[in-house]
């Protein structure tokens, strides 16, 4: 299932937009700006295989977290199509930068810096590196987009609107790039978030239909993203003192700059104690949380659902379709924030702070 799909049937300005491409100094990089269901990935599609017919190498950088196309979800992927395609959903992804969400607003520096490391891989091979962004416009989103285009300097910065509702955003990401001003096409429909739930949905099932069940030595392969594991492990006598204060089962616990516990609540009642002292963990969201394997240059391998961890003995049950060999190139498990079952179900996200 994929929101966007090729079509010829577009507005004249884009083949006109095309010619442009086409007739540029190369390589070239084109970002696409936009708000919600404003046409982008249709767009980004027609540009592509109107390159590609062109005898144009073409690379396309999905960062659209949201509304994921190329597998897997909750990263950021680059492809090199080299032929026509329906819809990014039909292309395999080469490299990846982990996320963890589909809900970037607190992943601004990640989502930026993922980006420009994709379009560094993808400069030296294409001649138009095509980049797809979050439909996610304003207040963090704005910022997002300033410090990708302040990175990435793109030559090209397509920006669709409606009416002028992204006027402040031109003039901020002015300085760094060339924009052309795009009206978004009649035939652009609005999908509900019933309808985009239900995409990612098909797209999580999709990327774990082949699954398997795999034990994750963390003394090998460094958890990262948490502030758990950071800091020596706590004394049973702490352990027993902070279950006696606060009618925690501690399950797990670390001391650093404050004290890490990983923690089920027993009883439910208030609990006053500062952030700053103590950072607590819930149990229960470990569970179904979705975490990514980091290869050596920081490219992520794939992800996978964390389904267990046993701290004494730093092991980690982990649902994933990477191969044996791929795996082995891991050497960061990172944590994400969201819990997504293999079936595609959503079991919610988690904010930054809660890991």
């Amino acid at each position: 299932m994929n929101k966007a799909t090729y079509t010829e049937d577009v507005p004249e300005d884009r083949f006109e937009l095309l010619e442009r491409i086409a007739s540029d100094d190369k390589p070239l990089k084109v970002m696409l700006v936009g708000g919600t269901d404003s046409g982008k990935t249709t767009l980004l599609t027609f540009l592509a295989n109107g390159l590609l017919e062109l005898g144009f190498r073409v690379a396309v950088i999905d960062s659209d977290v949201g509304q994921k196309g190329i597998l897997p979800p909750a990263t950021l992927s680059l492809a090199f199509p080299e032929e026509r395609f329906k819809s990014p959903g039909d292309l395999k992804g080469v490299a990846h930068y982990f996320i963890g969400t589909t809900s970037p607003g607190q992943y601004a520096g990640e989502m930026a810096v993922g980006v420009r490391r994709l379009t560094d891989i993808a400069i030296n091979e294409a001649d138009v590196v095509l980049i797809d962004t979050t439909g996610f416009v304003t207040g963090p989103g704005l910022e997002m987009k300033r410090l990708k285009v302040e990175l990435i300097k793109p030559e090209l910065t397509l920006l669709l609107e409606r009416t002028d509702e992204l006027s402040h955003l031109r003039k901020v990401l002015a300085p760094y790039t060339e924009i052309i001003d795009l009206s978004v096409s009649q035939k652009a429909r609005e999908h509900s978030r019933k309808e985009r739930r239900e995409v990612r949905k098909e797209k999580w099932k999709t990327y774990f239909s082949n699954g398997e069940l795999i034990e994750v030595d963390l003394e090998k392969v460094a958890p990262t993203g948490t502030e758990m594991f950071r800091g020596r492990p706590l004394t049973s006598e702490e352990k027993d003192l902070l279950a006696a204060l606060f009618k925690w089962l501690v399950i797990a616990g670390w001391k650093n700059e404050r004290y890490t516990v990983v923690k089920a609540d027993m009883e439910s009642f208030p609990r006053h104690y500062s952030k700053s002292v103590i950072h607590t963990v819930d149990f229960e969201k470990l569970s179904n949380l979705l975490v990514g394997f980091i290869d050596g240059d920081g490219l992520c391998l794939g992800v996978g659902i964390l389904k267990w961890i046993n701290f004494s003995e730093m092991k980690a049950q982990v649902l994933t379709p990477l191969t044996p060999e791929e795996l082995e190139k891991a050497l960061e498990l990172r944590f994400g924030r969201i819990r997504v079952l293999e079936t595609g179900e959503e079991l919610g996200l988690l904010r930054r702070e809660e890991l």
